[in-house]
């Protein structure tokens, strides 16, 4: 097995494994300081922040020759018998130089910088930098400039390592940031006419090491400091990127793309990065209704008269359920449970799945999917433990519409109008209409229950992409006061006990599943994602 040294320890390295310095460190726990490389960027080395000793090891002799002068790490790869040496008094000594170059010409604002508290230039600096300032300070503000409807630019914040630059011509393609003058003049800016106006566009924000690039959406909002982080998942569509949500006082303040090779790599598109403001719009369904004249005059009910009453309104009716693709596969599974619990005869099918356009591809090789919905797959699959045939919404309209059904239940949670009142009009035939949304819509108009639900945000469980790749992930804020999840309504109706347990139906799914077995057993971490092999469907 290849063998690298790094500051005398030995690691073993994949026999067709390329890794350069940086990463060999990782092994080895060792985190050697860089900005301009990154994993999913092709390499400058031009930050020189990464200077390291390097050498390699004679297999027969075990001799060791050091090469002369400091490498870049990661430009440099890391071989069978390679040795890094990453904290020598000549490396220490380079990269305290480096920072202390880079600090020379950088405004002193901090203080006003959203970047501060995760600033990789502050961080270096208290880390490697001088020991003491060795020039005049001479505070100043950044030029700032706007570069796109989303990203702003401080120009004397920049430290040239190219990220962004590189991130528009290798992974998005459009490539409309370029490096303008040379030399010390040198600044990031877009070409005339072309502004930073892609779907990825919020990534360069992300990459940015230091406080040149800011999210409009985020400038100014919240200090980093403050704000808490959940591992979580995207609902914007069927790709189910890996997310972080940043939260304070149950309120989302931004998204970040979490690293998973499997699904999103490093990235996340712009569509799912600012699709999280409807979890605090003023328009939200925040308590539960139920129509008491045929006008639709609703008078507000309690979650526990829902539990009951609901039950009893609807036993004896012939049911028909949507269960909507943006539910978890715990609460899709209880969702069963309780019609089937309630009619026997139950028609389950899977809900109303939005698709906009096409499956847009980036160069890199991302994807943002036309599907709109993030478990489409996992419903499907929790469907076929119930149902022979697979049904889907339109199959549920004409059901309503031919009178084979007296009472539905439409699960739906969708951030945004999806049905009119030519779609709903069908359903004004029904004795009982039950309607779990986000929002009021033409089919809330005419629900005899009219339920609120719960954002991507505010729900625990699992989803399953477009891949079959199951996710698991914890709620990261608490829904609005009034507010159940369905998994919480579900688990009452069903007559659970305590609380509501997404680990606990989990494992009851795998042990009646063989094709959702990979859920169960021992209970992934959070945000560890999982292959579903077996799940049929396109």
């Amino acid at each position: 097995m290849p063998t690298v040294i790094v500051d005398g320890h030995e690691i073993e390295i994949g026999a067709d494994e390329r890794l350069n310095c940086i990463e060999a460190a990782r092994r080895a726990g060792v985190e050697i300081p860089h900005y301009c490389w990154h994993p999913g960027l092709s390499v400058v080395a031009s930050c020189r922040m990464c200077l390291v000793e390097t050498g390699t090891r004679d297999a027969a002799t075990g001799k060791i020759t050091m090469v002369p002068k400091l490498v870049p790490g990661c430009q440099t790869p890391a071989r069978d018998g390679t040795v890094i040496v990453t904290d020598s008094k000549l490396v220490r000594d380079s990269r305290a130089r480096v920072e202390e170059a880079l600090l020379i010409d950088h405004p002193i604002d901090c203080s006003i910088c959203d970047k501060a508290g995760e600033c990789l230039l502050q961080d270096y600096h208290f880390q490697h930098g001088q020991p003491e300032r060795r020039t005049d300070l001479n505070p100043f503000h950044s030029r700032r400039r706007d570069v796109g409807p989303t990203v702003t630019l401080f120009v004397d914040r920049c430290i040239m390592c190219t990220r962004c630059v590189r991130f528009t011509r290798e992974v998005s393609g459009t490539a409309e940031l370029m490096v303008a003058n040379r030399g010390s003049k040198e600044e990031i800016d877009v070409f005339p006419g072309f502004p930073l106006d892609n779907k990825l566009s919020g990534n360069v924000v992300d990459l940015c090491p230091v406080g040149a690039l800011g999210d409009k959406d985020f400038l100014y909002q919240q200090r980093v400091w403050f704000l808490k982080r959940e591992a979580n998942v995207c609902g914007g569509c069927s790709a189910g990127c890996s997310i972080h949500t940043e939260h304070n006082q149950d309120t989302v303040y931004r998204l970040k793309p979490r690293d998973n090779p499997h699904v999103n790599t490093w990235w996340m598109c712009d569509d799912g990065r600012y699709g999280w403001h409807h979890l605090h719009a003023p328009d939200r369904l925040l308590a539960p209704g139920r129509a008491v004249s045929a006008s639709g005059e609703r008078e507000p009910a309690e979650w526990h008269d829902v539990v009951t009453r609901l039950r009893a309104e609807l036993e004896g009716s012939r049911l028909a359920v949507a269960i909507s693709p943006m539910l978890t596969v715990e609460e899709a599974w209880m969702l069963c449970a309780v019609a089937r619990s309630i009619d026997p005869r139950a028609a389950l099918h899977l809900g109303h799945v939005p698709v906009r356009g096409e499956d847009e591809r980036f160069p890199a090789g991302f994807t943002i999917r036309a599907e709109k919905c993030p478990n489409r797959r996992g419903v499907e699959a929790v469907l076929r433990l119930y149902e022979e045939e697979l049904r889907g919404w339109d199959d549920l309209v004409r059901t309503v519409a031919d009178g084979g059904v007296d009472a539905a239940w439409v699960t739906a949670g969708y951030p945004g109008p999806w049905i009119d009142d030519a779609g709903a009009a069908p359903f004004d035939r029904l004795r009982t209409l039950v309607v779990q949304d986000l929002f009021d819509s033409a089919l809330g108009k005419r629900a005899t229950w009219l339920l609120p639900a719960a954002g991507f945000a505010e729900r625990a469980g699992t989803w399953v992409n477009v891949a079959h790749r199951a996710q698991t992930f914890d709620a990261a804020i608490r829904p609005p006061a009034g507010v159940w999840p369905e998994g919480r309504l579900y688990w009452n109706m069903l007559g659970r006990r305590g609380l509501y347990d997404p680990h606990a139906v989990r494992r009851q799914i795998a042990e009646s599943s063989t094709t959702l077995a990979v859920l169960g057993g021992e209970i992934p971490p959070v945000g560890v994602d999982l292959r579903v092999e077996q799940l049929a469907g396109g």
